[in-house]
Protein backbone atom coordinates (compact mmCIF):
# COMPACT_ATOMS: atom_id res chain seq x y z
CA UNK A 1 0.00 0.00 0.00
CA UNK A 2 2.83 2.35 0.85
CA UNK A 3 4.52 1.52 -2.44
CA UNK A 4 1.30 2.14 -4.36
CA UNK A 5 0.82 5.48 -2.60
CA UNK A 6 4.35 6.56 -3.57
CA UNK A 7 3.65 5.61 -7.18
CA UNK A 8 0.43 7.66 -7.23
CA UNK A 9 2.19 10.59 -5.58
CA UNK A 10 5.00 10.43 -8.10
CA UNK A 11 2.56 10.35 -11.02
CA UNK A 12 0.55 13.21 -9.56
CA UNK A 13 3.67 15.31 -9.14
CA UNK A 14 4.72 14.55 -12.71
CA UNK A 15 1.35 15.58 -14.15
CA UNK A 16 1.34 18.72 -12.02
CA UNK A 17 4.79 19.65 -13.33
CA UNK A 18 3.72 19.03 -16.94
CA UNK A 19 0.61 21.15 -16.41
CA UNK A 20 2.71 23.94 -14.94
CA UNK A 21 5.06 23.89 -17.93
CA UNK A 22 2.13 23.89 -20.39
CA UNK A 23 0.54 26.87 -18.64
CA UNK A 24 3.89 28.69 -18.53
CA UNK A 25 4.40 28.17 -22.27
CA UNK A 26 0.86 28.70 -23.55
CA UNK A 27 -0.46 31.40 -21.20
CA UNK A 28 1.43 34.32 -22.85
CA UNK A 29 0.36 33.20 -26.32
CA UNK A 30 -3.26 32.74 -25.18
CA UNK A 31 -3.28 36.22 -23.69
CA UNK A 32 -1.86 37.60 -26.95
CA UNK A 33 -4.73 35.98 -28.87
CA UNK A 34 -7.30 37.37 -26.39
CA UNK A 35 -5.78 40.85 -26.63
CA UNK A 36 -5.88 40.73 -30.43
CA UNK A 37 -9.67 40.34 -30.44
CA UNK A 38 -10.24 42.90 -27.71
CA UNK A 39 -10.91 46.63 -27.78
CA UNK A 40 -8.99 49.21 -25.79
CA UNK A 41 -11.97 49.54 -23.48
CA UNK A 42 -11.86 45.82 -22.72
CA UNK A 43 -8.14 45.90 -21.92
CA UNK A 44 -8.48 48.94 -19.67
CA UNK A 45 -11.38 47.52 -17.72
CA UNK A 46 -10.86 47.09 -13.96
CA UNK A 47 -10.88 44.38 -12.81
CA UNK A 48 -9.41 42.90 -15.98
CA UNK A 49 -11.49 40.14 -17.59
CA UNK A 50 -9.92 37.32 -19.56
CA UNK A 51 -12.91 37.10 -21.90
CA UNK A 52 -13.51 40.45 -23.65
CA UNK A 53 -17.03 41.87 -23.46
CA UNK A 54 -16.97 42.98 -27.09
CA UNK A 55 -14.74 40.61 -29.09
CA UNK A 56 -13.95 41.90 -32.55
CA UNK A 57 -11.98 40.92 -35.64
CA UNK A 58 -11.59 44.53 -36.73
CA UNK A 59 -7.94 44.44 -35.64
CA UNK A 60 -7.23 41.62 -38.09
CA UNK A 61 -9.14 43.45 -40.81
CA UNK A 62 -7.07 46.58 -40.23
CA UNK A 63 -3.88 44.55 -40.32
CA UNK A 64 -4.62 42.44 -43.38
CA UNK A 65 -6.63 44.90 -45.48
CA UNK A 66 -5.52 48.26 -44.14
CA UNK A 67 -8.91 49.77 -44.89
CA UNK A 68 -9.53 51.51 -41.56
CA UNK A 69 -8.75 55.19 -41.09
CA UNK A 70 -7.21 54.30 -37.75
CA UNK A 71 -4.73 51.97 -39.34
CA UNK A 72 -1.16 52.98 -38.52
CA UNK A 73 1.68 53.18 -41.03
CA UNK A 74 3.11 49.98 -39.62
CA UNK A 75 -0.23 48.19 -40.06
CA UNK A 76 -0.52 49.40 -43.65
CA UNK A 77 2.90 47.86 -44.39
CA UNK A 78 2.05 44.54 -42.76
CA UNK A 79 1.18 42.53 -45.90
CA UNK A 80 4.24 43.89 -47.72
CA UNK A 81 6.48 42.83 -44.84
CA UNK A 82 4.77 39.45 -44.68
CA UNK A 83 5.41 38.91 -48.38
CA UNK A 84 9.08 39.82 -47.90
CA UNK A 85 9.39 37.38 -45.00
CA UNK A 86 7.74 34.63 -47.02
CA UNK A 87 9.99 35.15 -50.05
CA UNK A 88 13.20 35.30 -48.02
CA UNK A 89 12.26 32.36 -45.79
CA UNK A 90 11.18 30.05 -48.63
CA UNK A 91 14.28 30.87 -50.71
CA UNK A 92 16.67 30.44 -47.77
CA UNK A 93 15.05 27.17 -46.72
CA UNK A 94 15.04 25.73 -50.25
CA UNK A 95 18.63 26.69 -51.08
CA UNK A 96 20.05 25.73 -47.69
CA UNK A 97 18.38 22.30 -47.83
CA UNK A 98 19.39 21.63 -51.45
CA UNK A 99 23.02 22.61 -50.87
CA UNK A 100 23.22 21.47 -47.26
CA UNK A 101 22.08 17.89 -47.85
CA UNK A 102 24.70 17.43 -50.59
CA UNK A 103 27.44 19.04 -48.51
CA UNK A 104 26.57 16.98 -45.44
CA UNK A 105 26.62 13.80 -47.55
CA UNK A 106 30.08 14.71 -48.85
CA UNK A 107 31.39 15.32 -45.32
CA UNK A 108 29.86 12.06 -44.11
CA UNK A 109 30.88 9.71 -46.90
CA UNK A 110 33.89 11.09 -48.80
CA UNK A 111 37.53 11.48 -47.85
CA UNK A 112 39.35 14.58 -49.04
CA UNK A 113 42.12 16.88 -47.90
CA UNK A 114 41.31 19.24 -45.05
CA UNK A 115 37.94 17.58 -44.55
CA UNK A 116 37.94 17.93 -40.77
CA UNK A 117 39.34 21.45 -40.88
CA UNK A 118 36.70 22.55 -43.40
CA UNK A 119 33.89 21.07 -41.32
CA UNK A 120 35.19 22.73 -38.16
CA UNK A 121 35.41 26.04 -40.03
CA UNK A 122 31.75 25.68 -40.99
CA UNK A 123 30.82 24.99 -37.37
CA UNK A 124 32.94 27.93 -36.24
CA UNK A 125 30.69 30.30 -38.20
CA UNK A 126 27.88 29.30 -35.83
CA UNK A 127 29.93 30.50 -32.86
CA UNK A 128 30.51 34.03 -34.17
CA UNK A 129 28.06 36.47 -32.54
CA UNK A 130 26.22 38.56 -35.17
CA UNK A 131 27.13 41.78 -33.37
CA UNK A 132 30.81 41.08 -34.08
CA UNK A 133 30.38 41.07 -37.87
CA UNK A 134 27.46 43.43 -38.38
CA UNK A 135 29.65 46.48 -39.14
CA UNK A 136 31.85 44.76 -41.80
CA UNK A 137 28.75 43.22 -43.39
CA UNK A 138 27.00 46.57 -43.39
CA UNK A 139 29.97 48.30 -45.04
CA UNK A 140 30.16 45.59 -47.71
CA UNK A 141 26.47 45.84 -48.49
CA UNK A 142 26.59 49.64 -48.46
CA UNK A 143 29.45 49.76 -50.97
CA UNK A 144 27.75 47.12 -53.13
CA UNK A 145 24.44 49.04 -52.92
CA UNK A 146 22.64 45.98 -51.58
CA UNK A 147 20.98 47.52 -48.55
CA UNK A 148 17.20 47.15 -48.35
CA UNK A 149 17.26 44.30 -50.88
CA UNK A 150 15.48 41.01 -50.15
CA UNK A 151 17.93 38.98 -52.26
CA UNK A 152 20.92 40.39 -50.40
CA UNK A 153 19.09 39.61 -47.16
CA UNK A 154 18.57 36.06 -48.44
CA UNK A 155 22.33 35.65 -48.93
CA UNK A 156 22.99 36.97 -45.42
CA UNK A 157 20.50 34.49 -43.96
CA UNK A 158 22.13 31.65 -45.87
CA UNK A 159 25.42 32.44 -44.12
CA UNK A 160 24.05 31.10 -40.82
CA UNK A 161 21.22 28.76 -41.90
CA UNK A 162 23.34 26.71 -44.32
CA UNK A 163 26.03 25.78 -41.74
CA UNK A 164 23.24 24.76 -39.36
CA UNK A 165 21.72 22.48 -42.00
CA UNK A 166 25.08 20.91 -42.85
CA UNK A 167 25.82 20.23 -39.19
CA UNK A 168 22.43 18.69 -38.44
CA UNK A 169 22.12 16.61 -41.62
CA UNK A 170 25.64 15.22 -41.31
CA UNK A 171 24.57 13.67 -38.01
CA UNK A 172 21.63 11.93 -39.67
CA UNK A 173 23.65 10.64 -42.60
CA UNK A 174 26.40 9.39 -40.27
CA UNK A 175 23.74 7.20 -38.66
CA UNK A 176 22.80 5.52 -41.97
CA UNK A 177 24.81 2.30 -42.53
CA UNK A 178 27.07 2.50 -45.57
CA UNK A 179 26.18 -1.13 -46.31
CA UNK A 180 22.81 0.03 -47.67
CA UNK A 181 24.48 2.16 -50.32
CA UNK A 182 27.08 -0.50 -51.08
CA UNK A 183 24.33 -3.05 -51.68
CA UNK A 184 22.56 -0.66 -54.04
CA UNK A 185 25.77 0.05 -55.93
CA UNK A 186 26.46 -3.68 -56.27
CA UNK A 187 23.03 -3.96 -57.89
CA UNK A 188 24.00 -1.32 -60.44
CA UNK A 189 23.18 2.00 -58.81
CA UNK A 190 25.65 4.81 -59.11
CA UNK A 191 26.66 7.00 -56.22
CA UNK A 192 24.15 9.73 -57.08
CA UNK A 193 21.29 7.30 -57.68
CA UNK A 194 21.93 5.47 -54.43
CA UNK A 195 21.93 8.82 -52.67
CA UNK A 196 18.46 9.65 -53.96
CA UNK A 197 17.02 6.13 -53.67
CA UNK A 198 18.60 5.02 -50.39
CA UNK A 199 19.97 7.90 -48.31
CA UNK A 200 17.21 10.47 -48.75
CA UNK A 201 14.29 8.11 -47.96
CA UNK A 202 16.06 6.74 -44.88
CA UNK A 203 16.93 10.26 -43.71
CA UNK A 204 13.42 11.60 -44.44
CA UNK A 205 12.68 12.20 -40.74
CA UNK A 206 15.83 14.25 -40.27
CA UNK A 207 15.24 16.00 -43.59
CA UNK A 208 11.74 17.10 -42.54
CA UNK A 209 12.84 18.20 -39.07
CA UNK A 210 15.81 20.17 -40.42
CA UNK A 211 13.62 21.86 -43.03
CA UNK A 212 11.23 23.01 -40.31
CA UNK A 213 14.06 24.32 -38.13
CA UNK A 214 15.61 26.16 -41.10
CA UNK A 215 12.23 27.72 -41.87
CA UNK A 216 11.69 28.86 -38.28
CA UNK A 217 15.20 30.31 -37.96
CA UNK A 218 14.77 32.32 -41.17
CA UNK A 219 11.22 33.43 -40.37
CA UNK A 220 12.12 34.70 -36.89
CA UNK A 221 15.44 36.41 -37.73
CA UNK A 222 15.45 40.00 -36.51
CA UNK A 223 18.94 41.42 -36.01
CA UNK A 224 20.23 41.36 -39.62
CA UNK A 225 16.85 42.43 -41.02
CA UNK A 226 16.75 45.38 -38.63
CA UNK A 227 20.14 46.66 -39.78
CA UNK A 228 19.98 45.85 -43.50
CA UNK A 229 16.43 46.88 -44.41
CA UNK A 230 14.37 50.05 -44.24
CA UNK A 231 11.16 49.84 -46.28
CA UNK A 232 11.40 47.81 -49.49
CA UNK A 233 12.82 44.66 -47.87
CA UNK A 234 11.42 45.05 -44.35
CA UNK A 235 10.41 41.73 -42.75
CA UNK A 236 7.75 40.91 -40.18
CA UNK A 237 9.97 40.79 -37.06
CA UNK A 238 11.19 44.31 -37.84
CA UNK A 239 7.74 45.65 -38.64
CA UNK A 240 6.23 44.38 -35.38
CA UNK A 241 8.64 46.54 -33.38
CA UNK A 242 7.28 49.64 -35.11
CA UNK A 243 3.98 49.40 -33.27
CA UNK A 244 5.93 50.83 -30.33
CA UNK A 245 7.04 54.43 -30.77
CA UNK A 246 7.88 57.53 -28.74
CA UNK A 247 4.15 58.18 -28.54
CA UNK A 248 3.51 54.85 -26.86
CA UNK A 249 2.84 51.26 -27.81
CA UNK A 250 -0.20 50.10 -29.76
CA UNK A 251 -0.57 46.98 -27.66
CA UNK A 252 -3.59 45.58 -29.53
CA UNK A 253 -2.06 45.83 -33.01
CA UNK A 254 1.21 44.44 -31.66
CA UNK A 255 -0.64 41.37 -30.37
CA UNK A 256 -2.62 41.05 -33.61
CA UNK A 257 0.50 41.16 -35.75
CA UNK A 258 2.22 38.75 -33.37
CA UNK A 259 -0.60 36.21 -33.73
CA UNK A 260 -0.56 36.40 -37.53
CA UNK A 261 3.23 36.26 -37.74
CA UNK A 262 3.36 33.24 -35.43
CA UNK A 263 0.86 31.17 -37.43
CA UNK A 264 3.24 29.75 -40.12
CA UNK A 265 5.87 28.34 -37.70
CA UNK A 266 3.19 27.24 -35.19
CA UNK A 267 1.20 25.40 -37.86
CA UNK A 268 4.36 23.78 -39.22
CA UNK A 269 5.35 22.67 -35.74
CA UNK A 270 1.90 21.19 -35.09
CA UNK A 271 1.64 19.42 -38.45
CA UNK A 272 5.16 17.97 -38.37
CA UNK A 273 5.62 17.61 -34.61
CA UNK A 274 6.40 13.90 -34.87
CA UNK A 275 9.31 14.68 -37.19
CA UNK A 276 10.61 17.33 -34.79
CA UNK A 277 10.45 14.94 -31.85
CA UNK A 278 12.12 12.19 -33.86
CA UNK A 279 14.74 14.68 -35.01
CA UNK A 280 15.60 15.71 -31.47
CA UNK A 281 16.09 12.10 -30.42
CA UNK A 282 17.86 10.79 -33.53
CA UNK A 283 21.15 11.27 -35.32
CA UNK A 284 21.14 15.04 -35.15
CA UNK A 285 23.03 14.90 -31.87
CA UNK A 286 25.92 13.03 -33.40
CA UNK A 287 29.11 14.30 -35.00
Amino acid sequence: MNKKFKHVLKRTGLYALVLLIVVYVLAPYLWMVISSISTKVDLMEVPLKFIPRHPTLQNYKDMLLGTSNSTTDAASQFMHAMKNSAIVTVCVTAVSMAVGILASYAFSRFRFRFKQQTFMAILFTQMIPPIAIIIPLYMIMLRAKLLDNIWALTVVYLSFVLPFVIWIMKGYIDGIPTELEESAMIDGCGRLRSFFLIVLPVASTGLAATTIFAFIISWNEFFYALNFTSLAAKTLPVLITEFSSKYGADYILTCTSGVIASLPPVLLALIFQKYIIAGLTSGAVKG
